[in-house]
């Protein structure tokens, strides 16, 4: 225990706990943050976003209003965590770990004052960092300078290894399960909660079988019908399903922060002229954007070309959002990496070891012959020889998707 028990204490509870990643994955991980923070004069990196934590540590945490971080210097790598967690961070950090209790006010920056003496250039995200926190961070560590890792290490976690690529090919295969699941739930009379409920349940046993070890937590789908699917976040409700209505399935297994995505279009029944004319037009700028994406493409002249597109159909004022964006460490409700999303202002170069969506979407206001949201998603790998793998495997598009009771 450490002497100053009222402020911090040391909960190592147990066995490090099996995670996805080897102990070689994760020492490279932090290698390439020492290696930025050695070129950039960086005493130690103090992160607190979920991303970034999960990322470099292997601990995902759960803020419930309490600070959480992961303080990196050139020696030692700890996460700080409250008491209320148990040794549950220390059993999943790759490195040590330090718990400051309730006790008394502060002391999550008390244990970033122990974790880096002498500290006079400190990296945080400047992303993340909220003005309440910054002014925190200045008075627990006085004189120090603090300098933007947010960037830098968003540009790192954009490269995926190949045992980060390993592991998401394991959950958009977990996705097209629930994909599976939903469509077998789908029937004219069904509420989306139902529908959402067998395809999540599906996901969730099935990482349960593929993982020796899962926190199973996080995994879930959206399921929206009708004018619901005029969002391509929208809740779940409990609406009833109605025979000819346009439906979005949202299929999102996650597993240590790993996040990927299932869309699809589909019909209940029967689709009318006009929502099959426009269901086939996203068709096509979807297929035309997965034949885009390579090494060396641009993202912003990806999403000019499939501008065009719909702009040929005068459907351009339809389009609702980018055309697709990064995956792995990421989530809805934490992060993304925003430098790699297929959108007019981003002119980031592909690469190879990026894994990137390519998901068109389209809206027609309510009232309007076929009304609704349009919307396909697949996941494709750049690899390291050029080539590109599709690695999302449910199918999409008219002859597919149209479900009957």
């Amino acid at each position: 225990m450490n002497a100053d028990m009222d402020r911090l204490v040391t909960w190592h509870n147990g066995e490090k706990t099996l995670g996805p990643f080897s102990v070689a994955e994760m020492e490279g991980r932090q290698a390439k943050l020492r290696a930025h923070m050695g070129e950039n004069d960086i005493d130690a990196c103090v992160l607190t976003s979920y991303h970034n934590i999960c990322y470099f540590s292997g601990f995902m945490y759960c803020a419930f209003g309490r600070k959480y971080g992961f303080v990196v210097t050139a020696d030692n790598a700890t996460t700080v965590s409250a008491g209320i967690d148990g040794g549950q961070p220390w059993r999943l950090t790759h490195g040590d770990n330090i718990t400051y209790t309730d006790w008394r006010k502060d002391n999550f920056f008390h244990a970033v004052q122990t974790l880096t003496p002498g500290a006079k250039r400190v990296g945080i995200e400047f992303d993340e960092v909220s003005l309440d926190l910054l002014d925190k961070l200045k008075a627990a560590l006085p004189g120090v300078e603090f300098v933007d890792v947010g960037t830098p290490t968003m540009w790192m976690r954009t490269i995926k290894s190949a045992e980060e690529i390993a592991h998401i090919k394991k959950l958009t295969a977990i996705a097209d399960i629930g994909g599976e699941a939903c469509r077998e739930a789908i029937g004219v009379g069904v509420p989306e909660h139902e529908v959402a409920l067998a395809s999540t349940q599906a996901m969730v046993r099935e990482i349960a079988k593929t993982y020796e070890y899962a926190e199973l937590m996080d995994t879930w789908t959206w399921f929206q019908s009708g004018v619901n699917t005029d969002g391509a976040h929208n809740p779940v409700t409990n609406r009833v399903i109605e025979a000819a209505d346009i439906l979005s399935i949202n299929c999102f297994p996650m597993l240590f922060g790993y996040y990927v995505a299932l869309e699809r279009t589909l019909f209940a029944e029967s689709v009318s002229d006009e929502h099959l004319r426009l269901w086939n037009v996203n068709v096509e700028v979807h297929e035309a954007g997965l034949e885009l994406i390579k090494p060396g493409a641009k993202c912003s002249d990806i999403a000019s070309a499939l501008n065009d597109i719909y702009r040929n159909y005068d459907l351009l004022q339809c389009r609702s959002f980018g055309y697709g964006h990064s995956f792995g460490v990421l989530c809805h409700y934490y992060g993304r990496e925003a430098g790699v999303e297929l959108r007019e202002d981003i002119d980031t170069v592909l690469e190879p070891g990026m894994v990137v969506s390519m998901e068109p979407m389209i809206m027609i206001p309510e009232g309007q012959p076929g009304a609704g949201g349009y919307r396909e998603h697949d996941v494709l790998v750049i690899n390291d020889d050029g080539s590109v793998d599709n690695i999302t495997g449910f199918p999409y598009g008219p002859d597919h998707n149209i479900v009957s009771s």
